[in-house]
């Protein structure tokens, strides 16, 4: 166990290097922010003068350099924009991402596991049916089109609840539900599919005939031998807790992770991008480590190393 989560581990490590080395140099070839933050018609010293304040007239390497020896030593740079600490403004960010993703997970786990445990066992009703037509609707509908749905439903021609802003909690409801939809989507089709494989199980047909209830049957052996998938899919939806906001933050104006780096993106401001991207990818990280942690325990061939998850 401790081998597998060891090669786990050394495997983020070398996946959050890939990702602070592939977000430096991708902003600094997409174009100057002297040029976004000064204007193209700056007088060339005050252009030179900005590059030379924020090391932007060094060669590439050595740029990449310093930020990893800043990094290292828990300096992630300052907004060039106000020059406020960039993960400072970042994590200020976090309460408000966090508002309405956790909630919104809670909500997934809570209707998309049922439901595909309830479809999985009327396979070909007309339970299955609706509730599979939903989770495909709900599925492939992208977060925007479907935010702006329930605005103009709820919002504009009802009169229910606001479209946007952070002044009461009336104002998170819309974006959770349009969080919720997607994701408790995802895990009822996933769901459903892994109760399908495992229904039709030996052991399953053995508790049965050992007279076991079906709720006994369904509790005891078949969920938690369909977990692994399940699993991955809540791992992967808790991981993104602060990333997976961003599109939705910017339909209902919602001050969290996600907005301030779509605002950082068009203002050229390295440093604040970079601090976001860091924090995500952290997070991600940590939710991978922990689903593999979780197989450790779910599955006694994980522990004992004759298998493992594949990637």
């Amino acid at each position: 166990m401790l081998s597998y989560l060891r090669a786990r581990l050394l495997r983020s490590l070398l996946t959050l290097f890939l990702v602070i080395s592939f977000t430096f140099i991708i902003l600094r070839l997409t174009g100057d922010p002297a040029m976004m933050i000064l204007s193209p018609d700056a007088p060339p010293e005050a252009i030179a003068a900005f590059r030379a304040t924020w090391g932007l007239d060094t060669p590439l390497w050595q740029q990449f350099l310093g930020y990893l020896w800043n990094i290292a030593q828990g300096n992630f740079g300052v907004s060039m924009r106000n020059g406020n600490s960039a993960m400072g403004l970042v994590l200020e960010a976090v309460p408000a991402t966090l508002a309405i993703t956790i909630p919104a997970f809670l909500l997934k786990i809570l209707l998309g596991i049922p439901a595909g445990v309830l479809a999985a066992l009327y396979r070909n009703s007309w339970i299955d049916r609706l509730l599979m037509s939903l989770a495909v609707a709900g599925h492939t509908l992208p977060s925007f089109v479907l935010g702006l749905l329930l605005v103009l439903m709820f919002a504009v021609r009802l009169g229910w609840l606001p479209s946007g802003g952070f002044n009461s909690p009336w104002h998170a409801l819309l974006p959770i539900v349009t969080l919720t939809i997607s994701g408790a989507a995802v895990l009822a089709r996933y769901t459903r599919s892994s109760m399908l494989e495992v229904l039709g199980q030996p052991y399953v047909r053995a508790a049965i005939a050992k007279g076991l209830t079906y709720r006994q049957v369904i509790l005891r052996h078949a969920l938690p031998n369909a977990g692994m998938p399940i699993v991955t899919i809540a791992g992967l939806m808790m991981g993104g807790l602060i990333a997976g906001a961003v599109v939705v933050e910017n339909v209902f104006s919602w001050p969290g992770v996600g907005r301030l780096m779509v605002s950082a993106v068009g203002n050229r401001d390295l440093a604040v991008v970079q601090a976001a991207l860091l924090l995500i990818t952290v997070a991600m990280i940590s939710a991978n480590l922990l689903v593999d942690a979780a197989y450790g325990l779910i599955d006694p061939r994980v522990r004992s190393g004759s298998s493992g998850r594949k990637s």
